[in-house]
This record gives structure tokens, sequence and C-alpha cells, in this order.
């Protein structure tokens, strides 16, 4: 006010000048990047809203597609018709697959694949690091990454051939984290790897060369995480407040999350109709364009908001890809993000501790401390990925492991160790593990895994008395975890016992030795040559007298 009266403007001028000065901030004594925290979900997302809206009529035909594809069926857009999916045979074989966590987030390659969302949060050690190494974050922001971002090593067809040395039978890079950057070329955002940084379609490569290699391909989507995910950034000074980068940064709402042990539903983050309706779009155009044999969704699918969406998703991918494959694709969820029987539930770096009837899986990583690619990482052994799959796929399971490339394409030296570590196990004793089923119980022994999400490194170290079991046909695999200091192992699931059959015929796969055996009282005994055929595990297949086991 006392500014307009110094200027002694007349009336008319005074609503110009308003507008002028809400119209530039910076006459305010503030910038495009000073903070909005303290402004209504509403507007921000509108700021959104209109950033992205040159794509408004293709996302209109994405979801009129989606809507079309599920009035034709055969599934419908309902839990209730949702749960009669049955997971396709193939997947059930396959039981190993790579995850890939792959963008920006590897140029900075520090802490983890949260840096984008970490650089901006004050306390964290990125946000240190960020301002130490390239500056304050309204001067660099993490889009700044991008065109560091460049793929220039990018070799597809050899990744698809060391996977396939690794034993792998499906491959699931992530076509968008949590950061909002797409992969892959994408008819809905500017911001993707096609049109910036490797101005490549990295996801599109991957799938043909997985695919030339006999692979099954697949897609992971973390996109609804991004609907909150830089929210951290309107409460300082950044790029994140600029309204020039909303497209990429999208609505970047305060994340309301649900307090620790309580379920998914009490997360109140502000989600728009027009984000939730996005979010449906990109899930609908890489099914139309990738024709993936699964989706892997994050956690945040079980979302209040997101759920109405998630089911018309999951009806239409589960019909499109029918029409491309003979059978219904995989998706993978984690929680209670979907009602049990209408996808593959997922446990992240953990395992069960029981048989589940159910198909299921468990994704981790080599690295420790990452998903994606991190300079001062530590690794997991092969023996200690050999052991957990075996564990994983005698109780019902899938293990998906992720690998996370350097931002130039390269896989480091350590990963491609551990993965070829492992297809040489597999390759001696993958009969116990492709294509089989659980048996009554999943195994013996002292030993138990510490159930349950991010408890996979805290299952203390298998001995020779724990051993886990497989089945193929009328033959049961006997799978050793640690090979024994006297050659004599004893079985105690395989104790004679009313009604079943005697075993009639041991083998030690990978070896010419032909052991003897002896059903007694306290279990099948075995005796073992002095020396074990491969590392980290050994197999025994076992035939009965009958087909009872």
């Amino acid at each position: 006010m006392i500014l307009v009266d110094r200027l002694r403007l007349p009336v008319c001028g005074i609503a110009a000048f308003v507008l002028t000065l809400l119209a530039v901030p910076s006459l305010l004594g503030q910038t495009a990047t000073a903070p909005t925290a303290s402004e209504g979900p509403e507007s921000v997302d509108q700021l959104w809203q209109k950033a992205s809206s040159k794509y408004d009529d293709h996302r209109a035909e994405l979801l009129k597609e989606v809507d079309s594809v599920n009035q034709q069926g055969p599934f419908r857009a309902d839990w209730e018709s949702l749960q009669r999916y049955e997971a396709p045979d193939w997947y059930r074989d396959a039981k190993f697959g790579i995850f890939i966590h792959w963008g920006v987030y590897s140029v900075p390659a520090y802490a983890n694949e949260w840096y984008p969302r970490n650089m901006y949060e004050p306390g964290f050690d990125a946000y240190k690091h960020h301002i130490a190494t390239y500056g304050p974050q309204d001067k660099f922001g993490y889009k700044d990454f991008i065109p560091m971002f460049k793929a220039e090593r990018y070799d597809p067809a050899a990744w698809a051939e060391l996977f396939k040395k690794a034993g792998a039978k499906y491959v699931v890079p992530v076509a968008e984290h949590h950061d909002g950057f797409a992969m892959y070329e994408s008819g809905l955002s500017d911001w993707t790897a096609a049109k910036m940084g490797p101005h490549r379609d990295l996801i599109g490569d991957l799938a043909k060369a997985v695919r030339s290699a006999g692979l099954h391909f697949g897609l992971s989507s973390h996109r609804v995480e991004h609907n909150f995910f830089l929210g951290v950034g309107r409460a300082i000074p950044s790029d994140v407040n600029d309204p020039q980068y909303a497209a990429f940064y999208g609505p970047a709402h305060h994340w309301l999350t649900n307090k620790q042990g309580t379920p998914l539903d009490n997360d109140f983050t502000y989600v728009s109709s027009a984000w939730a309706n996005d979010w449906l779009a990109r899930g609908a155009e890489l099914v139309d364009k990738y024709h993936p044999d699964i989706v892997y969704f994050d956690w945040w699918i079980g979302q209040a908001s997101i759920r109405p969406n998630l089911i018309r998703f999951a009806a239409f991918y589960y019909n499109s890809s029918q029409k491309y494959s003979n059978h219904a694709g995989v998706i993978n969820y984690k929680d209670y993000a979907m009602q049990e029987h209408a996808g593959v539930l997922d446990i992240e770096r953990g395992q069960l501790g029981d048989l589940r009837p159910l198909p299921w899986q468990t994704d981790t990583s080599v690295g420790n401390k990452s998903w994606g690619y991190i300079k001062d990482e530590t690794f997991k052994s092969p023996e200690f990925v050999v052991h957990q799959l075996i564990d994983i796929v005698s109780k019902n399971g899938n293990l998906l492991l992720n690998i996370g490339p350097r931002s130039d394409g390269t896989i480091p030296d350590e990963v491609q160790r551990v993965l070829l570590d492992v297809g040489a196990w597999l390759s001696l004793n993958g009969d116990a593990i492709y294509g089989t089923r659980p048996w009554k119980v999943y195994g013996e022994g002292p030993t138990k895994v510490a159930a349950g999400s991010f408890h996979d490194v805290d299952t203390t170290n298998y001995t020779s008395e724990d051993f886990r079991f497989t089945t193929k046909g009328d033959v049961l695999y006997a799978i050793g975890l640690a090979w024994p200091t006297k050659q004599d192992v004893i079985i105690r699931s395989l104790a004679p016992a009313a009604g079943t059959e005697p075993v009639q015929s041991v083998a030690l796969l990978g070896s010419d030795a032909r052991p003897q055996f002896q059903q007694r009282a306290d279990g099948l005994h075995v005796q073992l040559p002095s020396e074990a055929p491969s590392k980290y595990a050994y197999v025994l297949r076992l035939t009965f007298g009958g087909t009872s086991r």
C-alpha cells in the first residue's frame, strides 16, 4: 500500500500494477524457484495439468481404448472378475528373472536411487552432497543431470546375452521410476530418453534384444509415486517450484504417508483424478507399445485414490495380453494392493517363511545399498543369491534379481561376475529349479529365513542339515544347502511312512557317482562322494517305487 501511494498511481493503474506483481514474483522479492509448500494442492496440481495439456487428446484416446477393450472382456474391471486370473505356466516355470533400475539417477550415482528426492530434503546426505558437488538446488536441479545421461556404451544385445548366461528366463527393466523420466518413447511426455539425454528408446531396444535371445520381456512402472516424489523440493528454494518444469517434476504434492505398519488406505496424499487418469493412460501406452509379459508395480498402486484405475488397468492388460500371446500377462503387486488372486504378490528384499499355494515373487538387488548404480556399492555373493533362489522356489516363488547399470550403459564387473556364477550353478542344477512345483513341505533343517520385506540379508548361514524340496513329474529334488563334513547325510522328511512308496533311486546332479542310500526310521541316509560337484548347493534327484511321495 505504501509503495502504491508513493507512486501516486491512478485507480485503473493500481489494478494493472497488482496484476504485474502477481505475474512477476521477482518484483515481490521472490523468484520462480521460491518455496511453494504453502500453496494448496489443487493449485499446484493445476500447474502440472496445464504443463501437460498438450497431450490431453492422446491421453483421452488411450483412456477410451482402455474402456473399449474392457467392455469386450473376458476380464471386467472389478475384483470379482479379476480374481479368476491365474498366473501363466511359463512364469511359474521360469523361476528366475532380471530386474533393471537404470535412469538419470545413475548420473550422480550417490546414496541410492531416491537421490532425486533426497537431494531436495535437508538432513539427508544427498542434500549436502548435492550442494557441495553441484551447487544449490535452485541453480542445479535434478533436471540438469539429464544431458549428462548419455548411455553412450549401451549394448542391449550384450545385456541380453549376459542375462541368458545368468540363467534368467525373463527381464524387467524400469520403464519409469519415481523421478518421472521415461526411459522409453512416450507420446504423453517430452521428458523421455527418446527426446532428451540418450535420444534413444532404451526400453524398445532392450525389448527387441531380450526377445531375440529367447527370453520373456516385462516392464516396471513406478510412475504413480511421482505424484509426491519431488514434493520435498517445494519446501526449499529449488527448481521444483518453477512452473516451467512442472511437466517433469509433476504435481510434487506433500506426501501424507500412512504411519509405519498401517494399511496404505491411511495414506491421505492428494491425488487428482487427472493424475490417476494420466497414470492409467501411461500404463496403457506401455502395454500397446511393448506388449510386456509382466508389468511390475511398486507399492503405491494400492493408494485409495488409485485403486479404481488399478482395476481398469488390470482388466485392460489381461484382456490385451491375450490378443498378442496365448495367455494373460503377469502383474506384480506389493502388500495388499490387489486381491490376492488377481495378480502375483511380490515381496521386496525379503522372502516368505513357508510355502504359499499361490505363486509369488521376491525382488531383491545384487547391490546391498541401492537399486540403481552408486559408486560405493557392496554386493551380494553368488552363494547368497543361489541359496535365496532355492528357498524361494521351494515355497512356490520366483526370484527377480535387480542390477544397476552405470549411466553410460555398462554393467559393473562385480555384478557380471555374480550373474555368471549363478548361471554356472543353474546350468548344472537347473533341473531342480526350472519347471518345478513345490512338494508337500518346502524343506527341513534348523535354518529359517527371516520372513517379510526388507529382511533378506538377516537369514543366518545354512548348514548341512538344511534341505529344500522341489518336484517335477514323478521326480523329487532334495537340494542340500551346505556340503557336509561327513559323507553321510540324512533327509528326515523321507523316513518310511505308511502309504508312501520307497525311494527307488538317488542321483547326484553333475556327478557320475552313484550314491548309496537307505531308508531308515530317522530318514533317508545318503552316502555322498568326497567332493561336491558344484559350489554353493548340491542336488539329489530321487525317484520312487510308485507315484506317491
